[in-house]
């Protein structure tokens, strides 16, 4: 069973930066959209950003322009740098794999994010 892992997560200032890995093992990364949720308490889980194996991005409105995702083909690996980081992206932040030839898809555990002065 393939399990993502994600981390890097922690307690940061309003303004502050943290940087997300994720680790996705066992799997042909490169044929995998590698995706960022969050899921804030009582919300529901949301899409964070995107990337394919090209290095196509897209981001949801609410952080374009702060968060950059990233990825590296050759050590299986997704980013997320988060950039003045607001109170309201406090959540747990989860990576998410999906491939592009199969109906298969993947999730990690979860990292916490805490924006909190």
């Amino acid at each position: 069973q393939v399990q993502l892992v994600e981390s890097g997560g922690g307690l940061v200032q309003p303004g502050g930066s943290l940087r997300l890995s994720c680790v996705a093992p066992g799997i042909t990364f490169h044929r995998y959209v590698m995706e960022w949720y969050r899921q804030a308490p009582g919300k529901e889980r949301e899409f964070v950003a995107g990337v394919t194996s090209g290095g196509g991005t897209t981001y949801a409105d609410s952080v374009n322009g702060r968060f950059t995702i990233s990825r590296d083909n050759a050590k299986n690996t997704v980013y997320l740098q988060m950039n003045s980081l607001k109170p309201e992206d406090t959540a747990v932040y989860y990576c998410h794999a999906k491939s592009t030839i199969a109906a298969t898809r993947y999730w990690g555990l979860g990292t916490q994010v805490t924006v909190s002065s």
